[in-house]
């Protein structure tokens, strides 16, 4: 079934998730989605000093939206800002450093924050990493693991990867504590996680429209350092982080996809299904309730008093 599914989502990707498949489905794109004004619009986005996150930030800087950069690194992220309020001529760009793999500096940021600022209307959840061997924080908790799974807005989406459609959601060894470590399935695995994640908090928060998608193949900087091979073979098909951008800034400020359901997975502005036919990905009800069950016990272990 490996097999399967590795040659099922290649042959999907060579078809859906590179640059000519990006400009082939943007000419049935309605440009008009894109042509609004964010000012007043406060927008939280994780990973915005380089790639899918930095042109992110950029899109919706241009439109006069108020961003909030969450990054790790203070350098990257301080020459970001300046590029962003250079060429977009919108000085409400604030930057925030923070390391999403420290659990409860997450928990202490989001009630700062709170605290500090009145209003947060889009959450943007795009940092994330792929790891070649596993490591714990100051928690003990794995990193890769932290990083994907974290931080409601009225509005929250989350960036994930065409690599979760080879995985099926676990409910044990979530930490990968178990077995062999490879990476780039445990990022897989995360991205199904989020997936999953977005489709529960969707069923229980009515008040909150989540969205998830899928940015296509680009060339960032992380899928350079991370997969080298893969970015060699494929650099010249490989999406711009404009083009891998495109479908998370479409779901944070048009109004077409506040229409479309919450929960919903979406790949270059459409609802996809989050699965391979043939595929056995699905997971029961009961296997998504006890996974949502841990991660919310695990949660509540840092949460501050």
């Amino acid at each position: 079934m490996s097999l399967y599914r590795n040659s099922a989502w290649f042959l999907k990707g060579m078809t859906e998730f590179t640059r000519s498949a990006f400009l082939s489905a943007a000419k049935h794109f309605v440009e008009k989605d894109l042509e609004v004004s964010m000012a007043g619009r406060v927008f939280m986005i994780t990973g915005a000093n380089s790639g899918i996150g930095r042109a992110t930030a950029m899109a919706i800087a241009k439109r006069g939206g108020t961003v909030h950069m969450v990054c790790r690194n203070k350098d990257k992220a301080e020459e970001a800002r300046a590029d962003i309020v250079k060429e977009s001529g919108n000085k409400e760009i604030y930057v925030h450093i923070l390391d999403l793999s420290e659990t409860r500096k997450v928990w202490e940021f989001a009630e700062a924050f709170k605290r500090k600022y009145k209003a947060l209307n889009v959450l943007i959840n795009n940092a994330g990493c792929i790891m070649s061997e596993r490591d714990v924080n100051a928690e003990g908790i794995h990193i890769h693991f932290e990083t994907h799974i974290s931080l409601a807005t009225p509005l929250v989406i989350t960036v994930s990867s065409g690599g979760m459609l080879v995985q099926k959601l676990r409910t044990g060894n979530l930490q990968t504590e178990i077995g062999r470590y490879d990476g780039t399935m445990v990022y897989a695995q995360h991205k199904r996680q989020q997936v999953v994640m977005t489709e529960q908090w969707a069923k229980t928060h009515s008040n909150v429209h989540f969205s998830v998608m899928h940015p296509g193949w680009v060339d960032t900087p992380a899928v350079a350092n991370a997969m080298p091979d893969f970015h060699q073979s494929m650099k010249d098909s490989l999406r711009t982080p404009e083009q891998g951008a495109d479908t998370a800034v479409w779901l944070a400020i048009s109004e077409a996809a506040a229409t479309k359901p919450s929960g919903s997975f979406f790949q270059d502005r459409r609802m996809v299904s989050a699965h391979l036919p043939l595929a056995w990905t699905h997971s029961s009800q009961l296997e998504q309730q006890k996974f949502m069950s841990v991660m919310e016990d695990l949660a509540k272990t840092f949460q501050p008093h």
